[in-house]
């Protein structure tokens, strides 16, 4: 975990995103002093702060499960790595809303996030908790931003909690950012919706999968159905300068290049 800073500075990243463990186990054993120290250090070295680092929660968690004792499982899990986070001295997690199951409503199952969200935010400090917008395969919530608006109004705590826009989910749940008109017009309805003092982070990954095809699948910038404009929008909006911006391409060999491209976007504005 220690050599992420070292890593993303390699591919030429302003910033960068981490797993605190690892994201297919439930828990992990503590951190020890010198795994904290080595991750500080890197950080230095590599000229990192806090503000540009999303750290992504593990893919097990489902804070909607309707089944209480399962749900139990996510939190503790959930606050386990709330406090990893700390330790590291971080400020952000980076969480999948979670799934009903299909065993109840959409609207119950953001309750429950937002009742679960409550109990650690109650747990933790200095901790912002970023839901972020899914797909909207099976039971998935969050791909609407009328669900997101039901997490938020659940919160009692709402300057730690914000929210993540994935632009290849956003694209598969059916908002159609293809074009610069399409992508503003996403994020005036965000702001109309949720409050975009709400959006503390993106993900930027072009899509697979077709609009409103609620499949998530990214694919590297320039070789999915997105194209390169909503990209585009993102650098070269103000709104969008002081977030983490997190590449979650799927090909190693293509980051270097992503990187610079977005960076490309930026510049030319």
């Amino acid at each position: 975990m220690s050599n992420a800073p070292l890593n993303a500075h390699m591919f030429g990243a302003t910033g960068f995103a981490l797993f605190v463990k690892n994201q297919r186990q439930w828990s992990a054993p503590p951190l020890t002093p010198v795994e904290v120290d080595a991750f500080a250090t890197q950080m230095s070295v590599c000229g990192y702060t806090a503000e540009q680092v999303l750290p992504h929660a593990g893919y097990l968690i489902n804070l909607a499960n309707p089944d209480d004792t399962a749900q139990a499982k996510s939190i503790a899990s959930l606050l386990g790595e709330a406090r990893r986070c700390t330790a590291l001295k971080l400020d952000k997690l980076n969480v999948h809303p979670g799934s009903h199951l299909k065993l109840i409503t959409p609207q119950a199952a953001c309750e429950r996030v937002a009742i679960a969200l409550n109990g650690i935010l109650r747990q933790t400090e200095g901790i912002t908790f970023i839901v972020e917008n899914t797909a909207g395969s099976g039971g998935t919530i969050g791909s609407c931003f009328e669900e997101l608006r039901m997490i938020l109004d659940g919160v009692d705590t709402r300057s730690r909690i914000g929210f993540c826009f994935d632009t290849a989910h956003a694209f598969a749940a059916g908002y159609d950012i293809r074009t610069r008109d399409g992508f503003l017009e996403t994020m005036d309805a965000f702001d109309n919706l949720i409050g975009m003092e709400y959006l503390k982070a993106m993900h930027l990954n072009d899509s697979r999968a077709g609009l409103e095809s609620h499949i998530d699948r990214h694919e590297t910038l320039r070789d999915g159905v997105l194209g390169l404009e909503p990209f585009k929008c993102v650098m070269r909006d103000a709104r969008f300068q002081k977030m983490p911006l997190i590449l979650e391409t799927p090909d190693v060999t293509h980051w270097a290049d992503e990187v610079q491209l977005l960076l490309s976007f930026a510049d030319e504005d």
